[in-house]
């Protein structure tokens, strides 16, 4: 398998079983911190910093879900290396997102935003859910099924490549996403670290500078 001719490649092991283990069960604590801390009204149902629900529109409505948690974009730091290594690829870090899945979520197919331009999907923990993703670049084809173990990652063109996670039958599944830019792609740079500052900035800061 090619990378660079069939836009996706699957690294076994990227990261230990004892990190994916800390990693997920760091998710689902967030996850019931959140619970309690919205149950308790200790703070703004606006307030993200320690996760959020997904929406009706987005991508798994009902799932607990964090951007930029600072935990995770260490992580992509750490992937870094792995990652240009298997890409035969220079990147930009741009942003990481994790999700808490549960029993009845369904991933639409969708292919990504410009910043998920090189992605990885990297199981932590839980239950198997596969990830379908279609190599041809064509939309509504059957697709090829991964299943990650924890610590596997999958790594994809997530600009090109059409992804999807049909309904989960299991209790709970904890992934995390990583995402990158070649630097040679036009805007790339600009791009870097999603418009933020730098890494482990919420999303309220893309775009923003600081007035002197």
């Amino acid at each position: 398998m090619s990378f660079k001719k069939d836009k996706y490649i699957i690294i076994r092991k990227a990261i230990s079983k004892e990190l994916a283990s800390f990693l997920a069960n760091y998710f689902v604590m967030k996850n019931q911190v959140y619970d309690t801390c919205m149950k308790a009204r200790y703070m703004s149902p606006f307030e993200k910093l320690l996760g959020y629900y997904e929406g009706e529109g987005l991508q798994v409505p009902g799932s607990y879900s964090n951007y930029s948690d600072i935990a995770a974009e260490t992580l992509m730091l750490k992937c870094q290396p792995i990652m240009e290594k298997t890409t035969n690829l220079k990147l930009y870090p741009a942003y990481t997102y994790a999700r808490v899945y549960k029993k009845g979520h369904e991933l639409k197919r969708h292919k990504d935003r410009f910043s998920c331009e090189i992605s990885t999907t990297m199981n932590l923990g839980g239950d198997n859910w596969p990830i379908y993703l279609e190599p041809s670049g064509k939309e509504g084809m059957k697709g090829v099924k991964v299943d990650l173990r924890p610590g596997d990652m999958l790594v994809y063109r997530g600009c090109e490549l059409e992804h999807w996670r049909k309904k989960f039958k299991g209790d709970e599944c904890v992934q995390v996403f990583l995402h990158y830019n070649d630097i040679k792609t036009s805007g790339a740079k600009e791009n870097m670290f999603d418009e933020r500052l730098h890494l482990g900035l919420p999303q309220w800061f893309k775009g923003f500078k600081f007035t002197k």
